[in-house]
């Protein structure tokens, strides 16, 4: 029997399979962005930060999403290089765990997902100083606009500052609510994302 389809998800002998199970059945059941994810990031002073971002791409070598590099999280991603993401999916009482080492994409990667995203939110990527200090709405408005009749109706290009990050995971753990707490919890752990994937069963 397919752990995956009969519901005994701890049986499941390898994580990516599991996530796009789970992914799937989220798109059907959550109100909106089931691939939003809290994505938590540290300072050089070692002080956590979190925030709700969108996974945009995915696969065996890792989970994707993009954001201006001069952002907060853009320089706490390159001055640590690690971060760690929370799928928490209510509708079906599951989340999910992920921690691993951050690498940018290769530029063909992030030109060919910039291009396709809608134009406004193209011209939004180069109007947004994201994380700085901004004196009014208008003022963001104001560079939109400018931008907008920079761009006219030609080809808008990718801002040198926004590309896409890749955690290559060496932690997933997958949880499941129980009667009374007493959750359903296995882990997948690897040394590096070129070893193979161990798993463990965890106390609630």
């Amino acid at each position: 029997m397919n752990p995956l389809k009969s519901g005994d998800f701890t049986e499941a002998s390898e994580p990516f399979a599991l996530f796009e199970s789970w992914l799937e059945e989220a798109k059907v059941s959550e109100p909106n962005d089931p691939n939003g994810m809290a994505l938590a990031t540290v300072d050089a002073d070692g002080l956590p930060n979190v925030r709700m971002v969108l996974l945009n791409g995915r696969g065996p070598d890792g989970f994707v999403f993009y954001t201006n590099t001069q952002s907060q999280k853009g320089e706490e991603l390159l001055g640590q290089g690690k971060a760690a993401v929370l799928f928490h999916w209510k509708s079906l009482r599951r989340q999910i765990r992920i921690r691993g080492p951050v690498s940018m994409v290769s530029d063909a990667e992030a030109d060919a997902y910039f291009q396709s995203r809608p134009r406004d939110s193209r011209i939004g990527a180069w109007a947004s100083q994201q994380s700085r200090p901004l004196e009014s709405r208008f003022a963001l408005e104001k560079s939109v606009a400018s931008y907008a009749l920079k761009f006219g109706v030609g080809e808008i290009p990718r801002p040198p500052h926004w590309t896409g990050f890749r955690i290559a995971p060496v932690y997933m753990e997958f949880w499941r609510d129980g009667a009374f707490r007493l959750h359903d919890r296995i882990v997948f752990r690897r040394a590096s994302p070129s070893e193979a994937w161990t798993k463990t069963r965890l106390y609630p």
